[in-house]
């Protein structure tokens, strides 16, 4: 069922990557530019449908790099924006994910993640860009990233990254898998006045006294539209507050230390992560995207056998919860990790567990999920 606005409401059986465009749209985003790519196509594809119909556009570009250059041009006109994507095209979105975030702009980048590395298997799952996703472009940064397990997620979560990015001025990365993005299921969309949006923070004071990067307290400057009579200068060179280059040591670190801490001091605000279960644990199974949903059956035989095991899921990946592993690996054996990688977010369990308690990295090589046995194994490694 539609809105007056168009806008989806209801019970709806849709792919993951249906449930994501759907959840952009509800999220008001009217911009999406892209360059088709499995196994994310079926996002591109949908927008280009759903966006003349609720007011908004589409546009293919001719290749990932322009594409992520689109959505930082339209987000300066005032729009919400967002792109799609998978890993080799990912790659060429680096340099641009800088870009805005040195220019603190809003918008979305999903990545719906394959086997690779390079071309590698282009129609099946993989989980290799969860690092590429925290440090893939270059110099000191902090991001956002989320981790949907189900079309309900995606469509959930692709609202939750409209949000924060307005609301921290920052690009939010949406890091899928192949298998969320292609299976199929119930997505409920609520209706459209319901959903809790962030606004953006537009300037309050008039034309001559705005600075494009002077912070508020918590350290996100006010954002003008271009074009409604506020002089801006948006560069990716190292700026004052006037947005006017400055290339030197002190502009730098007082530039970079805030785009840096606007994420870390508003921490709590952002993390997000699901707990069952580990009050009293001695295993605890950390995982996301498909690959937490995979290692549901496994715990459940592990509590029938007797081992007291929880499990975590995280929704935000980055930042990472490290006080969380912290404060659990204070009471458990050890933490099981399985991810479509050969390890990488087992690498921050095992960072923030400081040495407190076992990690185990149940790895897979990408073009399958993980067979409930081997992450049954890896518990039962733990616990002993």
């Amino acid at each position: 069922m539609e809105s007056e606005s168009g806008v989806l409401r209801g019970e709806h059986f849709l792919s993951g990557n249906e449930a994501c465009a759907e959840g952009a749209i509800a999220a008001g985003c009217r911009f999406f530019a892209g360059y088709p790519i499995t196994p994310s196509t079926e996002v591109a594809e949908h927008l280009s449908e759903r966006l003349p119909e609720v007011g908004g556009m589409f546009i293919q570009m001719e290749d990932e790099i322009a594409s992520m250059n689109a959505i930082l041009g339209a987000a300066w006109g005032g729009m919400k924006t967002m792109t799609a994507t998978s890993g080799p095209g990912f790659s060429l979105m680096m340099e641009n994910l800088g870009l805005g975030i040195m220019t603190e702009t809003p918008c979305v980048l999903v990545n719906v993640q394959r086997g690779g590395p390079s071309t590698g298997l282009p129609t099946l799952v993989g989980q290799g860009d969860m690092m590429q996703a925290r440090w893939g472009s270059h110099g000191p940064y902090e991001i956002i990233a989320v981790s949907p397990s189900s079309p309900q997620e995606f469509f959930d979560l692709t609202i939750k990254a409209f949000n924060l990015s307005e609301q921290w001025r920052v690009p939010v990365l949406v890091m899928a898998d192949e298998v969320v993005g292609h299976m199929t299921e119930k997505v409920t969309i609520p209706e459209p006045g319901t959903i809790r949006l962030t606004a953006r923070r537009t300037p309050r004071v008039p034309p001559e006294k705005y600075l494009p990067y002077e912070p508020d307290a918590d350290l996100v400057p006010q954002m003008a539209i271009a074009g409604h009579g506020y002089r801006m200068h948006i560069t990716g060179l190292t700026h004052d507050r006037k947005g006017y280059p400055v290339i030197n040591e002190e502009a730098q670190a007082e530039l970079v230390e805030r785009l840096v801490e606007k994420i870390r001091k508003n921490k709590h605000e952002i993390v997000e992560y699901q707990e069952e279960m580990c009050e009293d644990a001695d295993v605890i199974v950390c995982s996301y995207g498909i690959s937490a949903r995979t290692s549901l059956l496994p715990i459940e035989r592990a509590r029938e056998e007797g081992i007291k095991v929880g499990f975590l899921k995280l929704i935000v990946v980055w930042p990472f919860p490290d006080e969380l592993i912290d404060e659990l690996a204070g009471h458990v054996k050890g933490f099981v990790v399985p991810e479509i990688n050969f390890g990488q977010i087992s690498l921050e369990v095992e960072r923030c567990a400081h040495g407190k308690a076992r990690v185990i990295l149940v790895p897979h090589a990408g073009g399958g999920i993980h067979d409930p046995e081997k992450v049954l194994e890896a518990i039962r490694r733990a616990a002993a």
